[in-house]
């Protein structure tokens, strides 16, 4: 059945019908699934309003008005979904244990260790394993994420336990929450000296989305100053309360240094194993798994470093790990030592793969390269097609408003960063006393903390779709481009009154008009000519852009910055007066500015309100 006519073009029409298609799927992939033609498509979505190509990647809204342009129910099949149906396609499962109950065997528990910086993460794990890890590391701060296997004596039989050493340092947040989403127990660290930290907080946060049980390492308690019951009484407050107050959380006192009670923490550890969690696995199955971290070596090509789940991992397995694949040349455990399997539980080191995975990418071993090889290549297209989609529109100031109307959010999300803690207290205090009228919307604050807006914060804020303020802070590193690629919107301030009055009118839908620097024009100084009683004069040559007479100016002199706030009062072509001057033609340049050299740049802008959203 033909559609009726949309702008003379016509498509078959879905009657309700149910679409499947992948994020960041084209119209090409849409015409496909309805045996239709994709220039149709892209005229349609034309006459719709959107320039569109027939191979180019789209979002999901544009796909979702597509359909119903069309009469097609459109359903976007989630990254995990269509990896799962990928797959299913080679007759192959992720995630189950083959087999029934009879197949099963006891497997050893996964630990994280976590915690704040400096705390004896590492420190401990050194103790436990009675190596050096933590004299070869930059600033003693772990830069990486390991994973190792120990053997303890528990009840007369020997127990093995992995340990997965998260970075505790904040720039690695997103490593630590992948190594609590592999694990079965993690062992929080707290120093007793030094007592709960931000980082120990985010740590917990982790092992409580994970929902896995937590052990707690109370650290450092033969320092001078250590008081374990303050930790105690501290970790009461976030939901953990000791055995000895009631609750069901081991608390084990140690020193990580002095190797005190590192027996006593690893019985911890396997009573909380025994009691809480049934840790089994088919050992006879192909195996499966997570890359734990992964890099390119010079001399040995990609190296990962892989945690096996289930199943026996072995030399000359053809595998596939994430959009890596390849078939496993050697194996390596925890020394260093080459083996040849490795079963449930068990970290190893794998070479032979062609590319590097992702830290958090699934492995599986397949029957043949060649299904290894498709899968990753497939994962590899569906990776690149979901980039190039255009991502959904964060929440900003601008478009709360339009986001309130379509009833996106009921709250507006806010992370809280400063300079000092005070000022965050004073900005928190005043804006949860904002009043608005209705009970349509909330102010919600999510996070709050002082110091630079670092990538923790960007997750976070990408996860929940909240706005950052910076109070006399900037990003940090990578943050700020981390913040541009997930389309964060970060508000900076100085004055508290102006944070407070813009998120108040946000709320009301009372926001000013904003205004951002449009670049016009660049040009090179060349020669400086004094006029009498009018000043120096720029002999410029127009580098690119236009130069328009009246318009802002700044002055750049090797890169920086030398006079701000500047007008371009005269503009000349020989002796003719000249309302802009474009590239590749020279001109006489006035900006009211007697230090100009030859070199400089001068860079002309203007300053236009934003459109809203």
């Amino acid at each position: 059945m033909q559609a009726p006519s949309v702008g003379g073009v016509q498509v078959p029409r879905g009657n309700g019908a149910a679409v499947r298609l992948p994020r960041g799927a084209s119209l090409t992939d849409f015409a496909e699934r309805i045996d239709a033609n994709p220039a149709s498509l892209v005229q349609v979505m034309f006459h719709l309003g959107e320039m569109v190509t027939a191979t180019q990647s789209v979002s999901d809204e544009t796909l979702q008005m597509l359909g119903s342009e069309l009469g097609y129910v459109i359903q976007v099949v989630s990254p995990e979904d269509e990896d799962r149906e990928l797959l299913e396609s080679f007759d192959l499962t992720f995630g189950e244990d083959s087999g029934g109950e009879e197949t099963l065997v006891a497997r050893p528990p996964v630990v994280t260790v976590m915690g704040h910086v400096d705390h004896g993460k590492t420190k401990l794990l050194d103790a436990i394993r009675h190596t050096k890890v933590a004299e070869g590391e930059a600033g003693g701060i772990t830069q990486h994420i390991g994973a190792y296997q120990v053997e303890v004596d528990h009840d007369g039989e020997k127990r093995a336990i992995t340990f997965i050493d998260t970075p505790g340092h904040e720039a690695f947040t997103a490593m630590r929450a992948r190594g609590a989403s592999t694990t079965d127990i993690v062992v929080l660290v707290v120093a007793a000296d030094d007592g709960v930290m931000p980082q120990t907080v985010e740590a917990l946060n982790h092992a409580k989305a994970a929902e896995v049980p937590v052990v707690v390492a109370v650290n450092k308690i033969d320092k001078e100053g250590a008081n374990p019951a303050k930790i105690r009484q501290q970790l009461t407050e976030y939901e953990l309360v000791a055995e000895e107050y009631g609750g069901d959380t081991m608390f084990v006192d140690i020193s990580a240094k002095s190797r005190i009670n590192i027996e006593g923490l690893l019985e911890a550890i396997l009573l909380t194993a025994d009691a809480a969690l049934d840790l089994r696995a088919n050992p006879d199955q192909p195996a499966e798994g997570i890359a734990i971290e992964a890099h390119l070596d010079r001399g040995r090509g990609a190296v990962a470093s892989v945690l096996v789940q289930r199943g026996t991992l072995r030399i000359g397995d053809s595998i596939v790990a994430g959009d890596a694949f390849g078939r496993v040349r050697a194996m390596y455990d925890e020394a260093g030592k080459q083996i040849d399997s490795a079963g449930p539980a068990r970290p190893v080191q794998v070479l032979g793969l062609t590319s590097v995975p992702g830290a958090g990418d699934n492995f599986l071993v397949v029957e043949e390269d060649r299904v290894a090889r498709q899968i990753a290549e497939r994962r590899q297209a569906r990776e690149r097609n979901a980039e190039l989609a255009r991502r959904r529109p964060r929440i900003s100031l601008e478009n709360w408003g339009k986001v309130l109307s379509e009833g996106r959010a009921e709250h507006l999300n806010l992370i809280l960063k400063g300079d000092v803690s005070g000022s965050v207290e004073a900005l928190e205090h005043a804006l949860l006393k904002i009043e608005v009228p209705g009970d349509e919307v909330a102010l919600r604050i999510i996070d709050r903390g002082v110091g630079a807006i670092t990538e923790t914060n960007i997750d976070l804020a990408a996860a929940s779709d909240a706005i950052i303020i910076g109070f006399n802070v900037r990003p940090e590193g990578r943050a700020r481009e981390m913040a541009d690629r997930a389309g964060i919107d970060i508000r900076y301030y100085s004055v508290i009154y102006q944070a407070i009055e813009e998120i108040e009118a946000a709320l009301r839908g009372m926001l000013k008009p904003e205004y951002e620097e449009v670049h016009l024009g660049t040009a090179e100084v060349r020669e400086v000519f004094k006029v009498p009683r009018i000043g120096n004069i720029a002999g410029a040559y127009v580098r690119g852009g236009t130069i328009n007479r009246h318009s802002k100016a700044r002055l750049v002199r090797d890169g920086a910055v030398v006079a701000e706030n500047l007008t371009v009062e005269s503009l000349k072509r020989f002796k003719e007066d000249a309302t802009e001057v474009r590239e590749g033609f020279e001109c006489g340049v006035g900006v009211s500015y007697n230090d100009i050299k030859i070199g400089d740049v001068i860079e002309t802008f203007e300053m236009r309100e934003k459109p809203r959203a």
